[in-house]
């Protein structure tokens, strides 16, 4: 959309306003497994993702009986970032945890 701006002169200056898209953003999902426990999972869902207890269980739970629940929504950056630390404390806990991104 064109923007008319008044001048000194007799001459009219039209300014083009660019949109601005909103960046794409990704649902980060933990994966189950046989080994990582429980406990271990809502851990780090309230450490990497700041989720409440109640939240963190219900996430949990999600992942136990669906093999997969999603852990938050991000922008791309934030999202590899949120994975790179969760395999990072996993595998500093002895977990073999994985975790993956889709686009939301």
């Amino acid at each position: 959309m064109a923007e008319y701006i008044p001048s000194r002169t007799s001459e009219t200056v039209v300014r083009e306003r660019q949109k601005v898209e909103r960046p794409r953003r990704y649902k980060v999902l933990l994966l189950n497994d046989d080994y990582t426990t429980m406990e271990f999972v809502v851990l780090i869902l309230e450490e990497v993702f700041q989720k409440t207890r109640d939240e963190a269980v219900r996430v949990m739970l999600n992942v136990h009986e669906n093999g997969k629940g999603v852990a938050g929504v991000y922008v791309k950056d934030i999202a590899e970032t949120k994975i790179a630390a969760t395999h990072k404390f996993a595998q500093e806990h002895g977990y073999p945890l994985k975790c993956g991104m889709e686009p939301e």
